[in-house]
């Protein structure tokens, strides 16, 4: 498995990552009807986060198996708090579930977003990835609904601990 920072190029590969990852893992923690109105929105790739630099992918044999990245601007509204930087967007292909690749991704987050500043980690997590994150060293701050765009919004679990790398 290799692991590098991602390219507007990868935007195929990405996209059919979250389109396998996304409705089989979200599966266990939602409702039909809730991924039904969240999965359009979240299993295509972010051009912006596929070129910033930090995010990640993690290739086997030619595929995509895992995604996920960090930037410091917060989802959603871009704000910066100094110190902070915020967890994007990881995947892994459902076949592949803990074996190691998304731990491998979160730790090349924490590599560079330390060399850069940052000092702790804010996650939306969603329900299902909650245990991850909790494995990665972060905490459970409080239960949030993501508005996603006219009456859609995203039972999540907002998370944050310390960037160790």
């Amino acid at each position: 498995m290799q692991i590098r920072p991602s390219t507007l190029a990868d935007a195929p590969g990405v996209t059919v990552l979250l389109g396998r990852s996304y409705p089989a893992l979200m599966a266990l923690a939602y409702e039909p009807q809730v991924l039904a109105g969240v999965l359009p929105l979240i299993t295509r790739a972010n051009p912006d986060l596929l070129a910033c630099g930090t995010f990640y992918i993690a290739e086997e044999g030619g595929a995509v198996v895992g995604c996920g990245g960090w930037t410091f601007a917060e989802p959603g509204t871009g704000k910066t708090a100094p110190g902070l930087a915020h967890i994007r967007h990881f995947a892994v292909d459902p076949d592949q579930a803990r074996c190691g690749i998304g731990r491998a991704i979160f730790a090349a987050c924490a590599r560079t977003a330390a060399a850069e500043g940052a000092e702790r980690f804010q996650a939306l997590s969603a329900l299902n990835a909650q245990s991850f994150y909790e494995s990665m060293g972060l905490k459970r701050i409080e239960d949030v609904c993501v508005p996603m765009g006219g009456d859609i919004v995203f039972p999540a679990t907002l998370m944050e601990g310390a960037v160790e790398g």
